[in-house]
């Protein structure tokens, strides 16, 4: 299993981080909105749908509704202006504000939501469609000014989440003895937690020193934080949704990894938060 996720993880870092300046800010868009199709296929499981061709139509209803609110946006401007995509950053900060909460009292939480497909659905729009927005608008940042400004900001963010996720697996495995969230997912340890956030700071740290990042240090460090423990939460909320679907990863898309929820599901929390802080709280347009 180890094997397979390195081997894995050398495969699509290169290729990632390859999509991020090399493709234009159309390019990049349509990839991520495949991306995000395939998460929606997924998320259909964690909605309740058992049906495979309930969920192709998931997800061809999901990229549908995406390309639809992309075709509206006029090429190379500051895209966080546009109102789908400002609501949706917003939209992102109260859904995951929401999902802390539901996290923290699960599986209280569960009863309100558990019986209803329909609001599992509407969790599922408010974690992938911001997701692809936060994406959107950071490649999309000083684009006129800069082309590769955005995949900049998107690869910083991206190493802080990878940093967490890295930091919090050797933290916990090494000294982890206090569960983070028992109920929700049984692995995670307070000790892995704060190796996370060291993890995230050290690589914040190195990669302020040498990527252009023309923010105020300040306003950089409140947005990795916040990022970061958003991060986590993703996670956790994924967690806790496959828990209550009885199933261990969401597909079998990546080998050694799981399904791309299992790969993004920190990325969806993070992006979103971080872009709507970073472009609409703090205005670094």
């Amino acid at each position: 299993m180890l094997k397979s996720r390195l081997i894995t993880a050398f495969i699509l870092i290169p290729l990632v981080i390859a999509a991020l300046f090399w493709l234009p800010p159309s390019g990049f868009a349509i990839a991520t909105l495949v991306v995000c199709m395939l998460a929606a296929w997924e998320w259909g499981q964690l909605a309740g749908f058992t049906s495979r061709l309930q969920r192709i139509w998931l997800a061809v209803l999901c990229g549908l509704l995406l390309a639809l609110m992309l075709f509206t946006l006029p090429p190379y401007q500051h895209a966080v202006q546009q109102p789908q995509i400002g609501a949706s950053l917003w939209a992102a900060l109260g859904w995951w504000i929401a999902a802390l909460l539901l996290v923290l009292f699960y599986p209280a939480s569960a009863g309100f939501w558990r019986g209803s497909r329909a609001l599992r659905l509407v969790f599922g729009v408010l974690t992938i469609v911001p997701f692809f927005f936060g994406m959107v608008a950071l490649r999309q940042y000083h684009y006129e000014l800069d082309r590769f400004a955005g995949a900049w900001w998107l690869l910083y963010v991206m190493l802080l989440v990878w940093g967490a996720d890295s930091g919090a697996y050797m933290f916990g495995r090494l000294f982890g003895k206090h569960k983070l969230a028992p109920k929700v997912s049984p692995g995670k340890t307070w000790e892995g937690f704060f190796g996370g956030l060291l993890t995230s700071a050290v690589i914040a740290w190195l990669f302020g020193l040498w990527a252009p990042l023309s923010v105020a240090p300040g306003t950089l460090l409140i947005c990795s934080l916040i990022a970061a423990l958003a991060s986590v939460l993703g996670d956790l909320t994924e967690s806790m949704f496959k828990r209550e679907a009885g199933i261990k990863d969401s597909g079998q898309l990546i080998p050694g990894h799981g399904g791309i929820l299992d790969r993004i599901d920190s990325l969806t929390a993070a992006v979103p938060v971080f872009a709507c802080l970073l472009l609409l709280v703090f205005r670094t347009l």
